[in-house]
């Protein structure tokens, strides 16, 4: 952890604190940036100057912790006043104005979106919530250095967390290791993420954190000697290879090891993977060398090997990452170019990083990963303002986050009004809402909602939901719930979705069934059979004793081309093919049957004539033999 450079951290003399401030970093600051610092400083002391903490120390000395901890990223100075300000509307809520005219717009827009967030009631009990109100965070700021000077803020009341107690500790740890540990990684952030890590699993699981820190205090001298061995081959192989690097060891940290431990279901000792080594080179072609290098001083672990430099993470972290056995042992190695090791521990801040040497010039933005990974460069020339607009619109998406009464965070869609917001409370307060106040003002319930408002729903036993609320609505569960009410309870209403549902479907049958008849006249056309072949009886899957009703609204006769479905009380009812209102009938495609006119009864009776003409020839045959004989006589 960082201590505090120059001077003893007890001190607390003004006069002191800034010009050990300003000599710990003045290879950043030159002559006009220290003027403004220290100009920062006098106005934030004539505020605070009588003002303590609980804990007794004078107010003005976190503000000035927090300065450190962005100094110490290299941040402009614009952003260290921001710092030394970030809670000075908590003394004097009417400032603004007078920063705005001193310091400048943007150190006062950041005073402001840090006291907006420091406002907020965090909450979260879900991974969901807390993701949600990561966005939240990025949508209510302008100016994304707000999130760089509270994170800082975050790490300073870490860092000194002791003073207040047990359960305000595990409080805090929580929303860090919840809302902001995640932030800092998203910003590619990673020193000051493993810092907060650590610090949360110190005081929200402060066994565990002790019995890490007595395992990785264990035999010090012994993993110092493993260490150095294995740095000694690499550099001895890299010299030979003609390839300069810089190697530096260090044991991993306290929360990744806890991860470890969980993920793996092992207590800290059993997991040997603890010691990593990174090696620091110039180019991306070094990196592949150096890879080589060490799978042929060391045997690489199968499935460890990882490309961040061909495909990079989200945030813009770039590195080789590989796990190789060492004297029997694993062994991460990280390998990087020095470009990519200043994103990889400052992130965003990088943006801000000054050349090397006494060129003043910010490194340029289309140099740095991270934002091409984030997408936000556009053109060349790429100013502080549009730079954080684009890589705000990369972190967030089309979504608003508000707040309920009890701080509870809900994301809704661009647009959505307090009728959304109630439904996505619960449908009974959807359906009896009659009004909304937004941060204690009354809005228009068709209103959009804006970005961190806390919205309380007004309702009323007697209202209930109406069809201009239908039309207003964005969210689909909010849609889907008053459609349905209105469904079963408005009877003017109509549901013109499932209308013109209902039309495709006739139209479909329409032409179904107008197929279907056309087809059967063509065969009782080819037939040329009358009215006259035809019992009368209408067959149902070749059986003709089912309950039959012939359909009044079509009538149809012996030879028509006929269709039947079940009905509910009068069996099978049969219509002429192309009626209408067999087509308008309600789910008629599940009801329909395959029904047809017997003739059975007409076959019947050509049997009986065909045997009466046989023995009628019989009968001929036998009166011809009689005569016969007669003549014969």
């Amino acid at each position: 952890m960082s201590e505090l450079k120059g001077i003893e951290q007890t001190e607390t003399d003004p006069e002191v604190l800034i010009s050990a401030f300003l000599k710990d970093f003045s290879d950043i600051y030159n002559e006009e940036d220290e003027k403004k610092i220290s100009r920062a400083w006098n106005y934030l002391i004539g505020k605070t100057a009588e003002l303590k903490r609980n804990c007794g120390k004078p107010y003005y000395v976190h503000p000035l912790r927090v300065a450190r901890v962005l100094a110490e990223k290299h941040l402009g100075a614009d952003t260290i006043v921001a710092g030394l300000f970030h809670n000075i509307l908590d003394v004097d809520n009417d400032c603004l104005p007078e920063i705005e005219k001193l310091f400048g717009k943007d150190i006062a827009t950041i005073c402001n979106g840090t006291a907006k967030i420091t406002s907020l009631k965090i909450k979260s009990d879900t991974i969901q919530q807390a993701d949600s109100i990561r966005k939240m965070l990025f949508a209510m700021v302008e100016d994304i250095r707000v999130i760089l000077v509270k994170l800082a803020d975050r790490l300073d009341r870490m860092r000194n967390l002791k003073f207040v107690s047990p359960e305000s500790q595990k409080a805090v740890a929580k929303e860090v290791i919840d809302i902001w540990c995640p932030l800092a990684s998203r910003l590619g952030m990673a020193d000051i993420k493993s810092e907060m890590e650590d610090l949360s699993l110190k005081y929200s699981n402060p066994d565990v954190f002790q019995q890490i820190k007595s395992i990785v205090a264990q035999k010090k001298q012994e993993r110092a000697d493993y260490l150095n061995n294995a740095v000694k081959k690499i550099y001895t192989a890299t010299e030979k290879a003609g390839v300069s690097v810089t190697i530096s060891s260090r044991a991993k940290h306290f929360y990744s090891i806890y991860q470890k431990m969980k993920k793996r279901n092992k207590d800290a000792g059993e997991l040997y993977d603890l010691l990593a080594l990174r090696i620091i080179c110039n180019t991306n072609a070094e990196c592949y060398t150096l890879i080589g290098i060490v799978h042929s001083l060391f045997k690489p672990m199968d499935g460890r090997f990882k490309d961040y430099i061909a495909m990079p993470k989200a945030n813009g972290y770039q590195s080789l990452h590989t796990t190789v056995i060492c004297e029997g042992k694993p062994l991460e190695i990280q390998i990087r170019t020095q470009d990519m090791h200043n994103i990889a521990e400052h992130g965003v801040a990088s943006h801000w990083l000054y050349k090397k040497g006494t060129n003043r010039d910010l490194v340029k933005a289309e140099d740095l990963s991270i934002i091409n990974q984030l997408r936000a460069l556009r053109n060349e020339d790429l100013s502080n303002e549009s730079f954080f607009k684009e890589l705000k619109s990369e972190l967030l998406g089309d979504s608003i986050y508000v707040f309920t009464p009890m701080g509870d965070v809900k994301e809704l869609p661009q647009g959505a009004n307090a009728i959304d917001f109630a439904y996505m409370i619960h449908s009974s307060i959807g359906e009896k809402i009659v009004g909304a106040k937004a941060d204690g003002k009354i809005i228009p319930l068709t209103q959009p909602l804006q970005n961190t408002q806390i919205i309380d729903i007004l309702t009323n036993p007697q209202a209930h939901p109406t069809q201009s609320q239908l039309n207003a609505v964005k969210t689909s569960r909010a849609r889907s719930r008053i459609n349905a009410w209105l469904t079963a309870n408005d009877p003017t209403y109509i549901d013109k979705e499932a209308q013109e549902k209902r039309d495709a479907e006739i139209l479909a049958n329409t032409i179904y069934s107008k197929k279907v008849a056309e087809e059967k006249r063509k065969k009782a056309k080819e037939k040329k059979k009358d009215s006259t072949e035809y019992s009368g009886k209408i067959r149902v899957d070749d059986l003709t004793n089912y309950l039959v009703t012939v359909a009044k609204c079509c009538s149809p006769v012996p030879g028509d081309p006929i269709v039947g479905y079940i009905s509910r009380s009068r069996g099978i009812t049969v219509h002429r093919a192309d009626c209408l209102t067999f087509l308008r009938i309600p789910d008629i495609e599940r009801r329909k049957v395959s029904v047809e006119w017997d003739t059975s009864e007409k076959k019947t009776n050509e049997k009986e004539v065909k045997i009466k003409e046989q023995l009628q020839e019989k009968s001929r045959q036998k009166q011809k033999e009689k005569n016969q004989y007669k003549k014969q006589r």
